[in-house]
């Protein structure tokens, strides 16, 4: 029997791995977030988790079926990622409709509609998201206040960046993150979505996908260290002194859904760069765009559309920042 030759676009994976393989780690990883958000909100995290996830499945099962055809793909498990992931960027407040909607929206949209998985040029999870917070501003935009049992449905606050936000239009960026708690950012005690409030659990998530190998350094490392270094110069070259010089750096990087966006959702094999020069790229245009959105911008938050903006220019990225050709001594 001749063997066959199959071209097909990137990414491209030499290892062991196999996609299903892949996911069961990004699921792992994300489990130390949803436990620490299920804590901090009560089991509501739950029953939004489990919509989203059921939600995606179904949407991604009834497309193959119905208008695509061939073998199911829903046993890869990244609808069940792309479920998570959703879930994770969606407050406690959300009505079950409205996850159903970003459902659709995500896995029909974002990635059925291209072909499915391996296919389509945007992340999935951030096309719903993107989506909902544009069509349902007041609903993606309401979040609980934690408290020591779970939340209070009746209480309702903003998250840091909102806050800081809003403050520095009349303050100076110390005065703004003056009231800021750093160590409840870090273990999740403040309002946000559910996967903004958990930043130690996020970290500890990715340093276990770098152990497993499943993402490189890259793409996180420069996304978190350009936002660092953007905020450092906006406050030195601002006037601003003494510990905001560290202590901006520090918020931006520990607030909102800087750590959930370029630890899982920038590092997605198929919307984003192939090279590790690539990537470097990449993760600096993320975290220039992201910084640049929330000083300036309308929303307080900028990374799900500096990510999607990104997953644009990737295949740019990958036509011109290519590695030398086998064989070849230099490059024309």
């Amino acid at each position: 029997m001749a063997n066959k030759f199959i071209a097909a676009p990137a990414p491209h994976m030499h290892n062991p791995h196999s996609t299903q393989s892949l996911m069961r780690d990004v699921i792992i990883a994300l489990l130390p977030a949803l436990a620490v958000s299920a804590w901090v909100y009560g089991l509501d995290v739950l029953k939004i988790t489990a919509i989203a996830i059921t939600s995606c499945v179904v949407v991604e099962f009834l497309i193959q079926k119905l208008f695509i055809g061939g073998r199911q793909t829903v046993s890869n498990l990244s609808a069940i990622v792309t479920g998570l992931l959703l879930a994770f960027n969606l407050p406690t407040t959300i009505p079950w409709w409205i996850i159903v909607v970003g459902a659709v929206i995500a896995i029909g949209v974002g990635k059925m509609t291209y072909g499915g998985l391996g296919k389509n040029p945007f992340n999935p999870a951030l096309v719903g998201r993107v989506f909902l917070l544009i069509a349902y501003p007041v609903q993606m935009t309401t979040f609980s206040q934690p408290t020591v049992a779970g939340y209070v449905d009746a209480m309702s606050g903003a998250t840091p960046l909102a806050s800081v936000k809003s403050l520095a239009g009349d303050a100076s960026f110390a005065e703004a993150i003056g009231g800021v708690d750093f160590t409840n950012m870090l273990y999740g005690m403040m309002p946000g979505s559910m996967g903004e409030i958990a930043a130690l659990a996020l970290i500890v998530g990715g340093l276990y996908m770098l152990w497993r190998k499943v993402i490189t350094w890259h793409i996180p490392v420069s996304i978190l260290c350009t936002m660092a270094l953007f905020a450092f110069a906006v406050v030195f070259f601002g006037g601003e002194r003494g510990a905001v010089l560290y202590e901006f750096p520090a918020f931006h990087i520990l607030a909102g859904g800087a750590l959930l966006g370029a630890i899982f959702m920038a590092t997605d094999y198929v919307t984003s760069p192939m090279t590790h020069k690539g990537m470097i790229i990449y993760g600096i245009g993320i975290g220039a765009i992201t910084m640049i959105i929330r000083l300036w911008g309308a929303y307080p938050e900028g990374m799900s559309f500096a990510i999607l903006i990104m997953n644009g220019v990737t295949p740019l990225i990958n036509k011109y920042v290519k590695p030398r050709r086998f064989g070849k001594t230099s490059a024309k």
